[in-house]
């Protein structure tokens, strides 16, 4: 084996084989993963172990028919948090509600354009005439673009968290997750509030089930600001359900909380 194309759960899965040393990976040079942000805990771990293994994130979806970027795998260590610049033929843009460009380094709604863009939905104009224009797709991702264009991706427009007011995204919590020792992977979404709106809730796969809610909470603490900090956790031992293309399904994790929450109040 000299390549793979993975999502970012299946390296971590890898990193998890309690055998893993004792395979000989010298053969493994290309690493390209997409479909969900790598953690940055991952990329340090896969470094570690693989000292010769280049990765190489790539990001798109259906509607591009192929990547809409690509990050040179001598560059992924020093932009671990980028999916990279876009293919040479694509053009990206991150803009604001209005469909305006924001400035480099401001969040908004990424849209893509080039020649692998499809054109539109088959028999659905009201679909293509909403997410499609100017000659660009709008993906629902918010995301950044620096000076260098480089793109950031937070998280879907849908899962992004209003927390009175002060917008949080998941990618960003999951990641400091992520860093703990005790934590196999994580996903974040926003719990109903009647006060805030939503508040910050982690469900939590563990590899030490020592852990406690009260153990992550002090480590989100100490590297997030204190409104992205999660207040209340689903800590488990179980795998989060994900889609075919690896991508947690949050809006299953958002009903399961509801079922929980009912529970929790004796309903």
């Amino acid at each position: 084996m000299t390549c793979t194309l993975m999502v970012p759960a299946m390296y971590n899965l890898c990193l998890l084989e309690a055998d893993f040393d004792m395979h000989d990976l010298s053969s493994w040079r290309l690493g390209g993963y997409g479909g969900a942000p790598m953690p940055p805990p991952t990329i340090e771990r896969l470094a570690q172990k693989l000292p010769g293994l280049a990765l190489m994130n790539a990001y798109g979806a259906t509607e591009t028919t192929s990547p809409a970027t690509l990050m040179p795998p001598y560059l992924t260590h020093e932009h671990g948090d980028s999916v990279g610049p876009a293919v040479a033929c694509g053009e990206l843009r991150v803009v604001d509600d209005d469909g305006a460009a924001v400035a480099p380094g401001d969040s908004g709604e990424v849209w893509i354009g080039g020649p692998m863009v499809v054109p539109g939905y088959w028999h659905n104009p009201e679909a293509t005439a909403r997410e499609f224009s100017q000659g660009f797709w709008h993906s629902g991702d918010v995301g950044s673009l620096d000076a260098n264009g480089f793109l950031r991706v937070f998280d879907r427009k849908k899962d992004m968290i209003n927390r009175g007011g002060y917008k949080v995204y998941g990618v960003e919590v999951e990641a400091v997750l992520a860093a703990h020792p005790a934590v196999v992977e994580a996903a974040v979404i926003g719990a109903p509030c009647p006060v805030l709106g939503e508040r910050v809730h982690a469900f939590v796969t563990l590899r030490e089930p020592s852990a406690s809610a009260d153990a992550l909470r002090a480590f989100c603490a100490a590297h997030l600001a204190d409104y992205k900090v999660p207040e209340s956790f689903t800590l488990q031992d179980e795998p989060l359900p994900r889609n075919a293309n690896g991508k947690a399904l949050k809006r299953v994790l958002r009903e399961r909380w509801v079922v929980d929450d009912r529970r929790r109040d004796g309903a």
